[in-house]
């Protein structure tokens, strides 16, 4: 089919090469007459003469020769050079002589051309893994930010200033640290993550410890109890909430089976990990706040929009609530 700003249709261009072919008109006055170059008329009455009306259709645009394949040899030296020492497509490309456009078309064929899509320890490309149900693995995890003072942080008004609310702050609390300078502390959001959905649950609070993790759990099963969902694993990590006899016994007592990911191992977790950063850029740092009341008091309408609205790579560019299918009770 011709495109849009293509001066001849088939049927013109049979028109065109009749004209030239068997009455005798010139190329050019041919092409006077259709608006065209006289090379254009030139070129469908040569095809008229070579394959008749037939010539006239479109062909298709790609080469009739391909370039050859990267032999195989040279495909494994390349990954071995990204998975061992993890080298650019440059250093690569110096090492075996060949173009640098050459081996990044490898690696990405070889979905290798990002190092993210790496594992940073082994170097081998990363495994992923989905459950196949809401609620059949939950990860949980604690990130901390530290406190707004009053008037806002540093990273919105500046050093001074943020020094200066710093004092403002400590003037109003009287927490001090023992050199008697302003103490803000920390903020330690508590979060949950469906493992197939993404669905995210999360809490603030002042510590860390098992009994705060332990209230958190038992008002996260409960949240996603609520939208269908019946949880039957929890994966954290090594802490020491989760490896306290409380969140043991707790898990027990909820009907869940609770595992642990392998010491100094954080990409188990990573998908709980990816949203700590997803929370930091979105919510934790992403405008001035007068105050941390403030700021907590905007993350419940953060994670609305982050479960309901936010389009996420994962799912399509779908939203996590997007995936939540057990409203009537396929899976409980």
């Amino acid at each position: 089919m011709a495109h849009a700003n293509a001066a001849l249709t088939p049927k013109h261009r049979l028109r065109l090469a009749r004209l030239i072919v068997e009455d005798g008109w010139p190329p050019s006055r041919a092409a006077e007459f259709f608006n065209v170059s006289w090379r254009t008329a030139a070129k469908w009455a040569q095809r008229y003469r070579d394959e008749g009306p037939a010539g006239m259709v479109d062909r298709t645009s790609a080469r009739h020769t391909q370039h050859a394949k990267t032999p195989q040899p040279v495909v494994r030296k390349i990954v071995h050079l990204r998975w061992k020492q993890r080298l650019g497509p440059v250093p690569i490309a110096a090492k075996l002589g060949m173009p640098a456009s050459t081996v990044h078309a490898v690696l990405a064929r070889c979905r290798m051309n990002r190092l993210t899509h790496l594992d940073r320890v082994t170097g081998e490309p990363a495994r992923r893994y989905e459950r196949e149900r809401p609620g059949e693995l939950i990860h949980v995890d604690v990130t901390k930010f530290g406190n707004i003072p009053d008037g806002g942080g540093w990273r919105f008004v500046g050093r001074v200033q943020g020094d200066a609310n710093r004092w403002d702050t400590r003037y109003r609390t009287g927490v001090t640290n023992k050199y008697r300078q302003p103490k803000v502390g920390h903020c330690f959001v508590h979060t949950v993550i469906d493992d197939y959905s993404r669905l995210a649950y999360a809490e603030c609070h002042d510590d860390e410890t098992a009994a705060t993790a332990v209230g958190v759990l038992h008002r996260a099963v409960a949240w996603f109890a609520e939208r269908g969902v019946t949880v039957e694993r929890v994966l954290s990590d090594n802490g020491s909430a989760y490896r306290s006899f409380l969140w043991r016994d707790t898990c027990e007592e909820l009907g869940i089976k609770a595992k642990k990911t392998r010491p100094r191992r954080p990409q188990t977790n990573g998908k709980i990990e990816r949203l700590h950063r997803t929370m930091s850029d979105g919510w934790a740092y992403k405008k001035l706040y007068s105050s941390e009341d403030v700021r907590r008091a905007a993350l419940a309408g953060w994670l609305h929009q982050y479960n309901h609205h936010r389009p996420h790579s994962a799912l399509g560019g779908l939203p996590p609530i997007s995936r939540l299918d057990n409203l009537a009770g396929h899976h409980s």
